[in-house]
């Protein structure tokens, strides 16, 4: 059970929420804008997920999550958000709501980042400050957790 527990997983949970919403409730006020902007945003999302994950790859350490990792990436998008994929993944969910044209699907977004926070990210943080001690806090003082 604990191998299929990753966060895509739970962002296509999400997104297929978000979907049902789409369908359930015939309140679609943003349109064509919508699909347009909602459709940049996913694609920015996704941009700064491949970033994130080649600049983990470069690092020679681990993108998936409950692995120790063996380098912390400060730099490049991780000088912007620590959590530039987590971050990816919030954009694909809120250009989806958009691009579905489904505003109550937004109201998806926070409570997605706070469901991530509490089951990966408090957990990743916790081994990057074992790891990594004054250098991970220097650098969590610096850049916040989301952006």
């Amino acid at each position: 059970m604990r191998e299929i527990d990753i966060p895509p997983l739970w962002l296509a949970i999400f997104l297929a929420l978000a979907w049902a919403l789409a369908l359930m409730i015939p309140w679609h006020p943003f349109g064509v804008v919508g699909q347009g902007l909602g459709g940049a945003v996913v694609l920015a999302g996704l941009g700064l997920m491949g970033l994130a994950l080649a600049q983990m790859l470069l690092g020679r350490t681990t993108f998936i999550p409950r692995r120790d990792p063996s380098a912390l990436v400060t730099g490049g998008v991780f000088r912007l958000s620590r959590n530039p994929i987590y971050l990816g993944d919030a954009m694909v969910l809120t250009g989806a709501a958009l691009w579905l044209d489904a505003p109550l699907a937004l109201l998806l977004v926070p409570l997605f980042m706070a469901f991530i926070a509490r089951r990966y990210i408090r957990d990743e943080e916790a081994r990057l400050e074992a790891q990594f001690g004054a250098a991970y806090h220097e650098w969590a003082a610096r850049v916040r957790r989301w952006l």
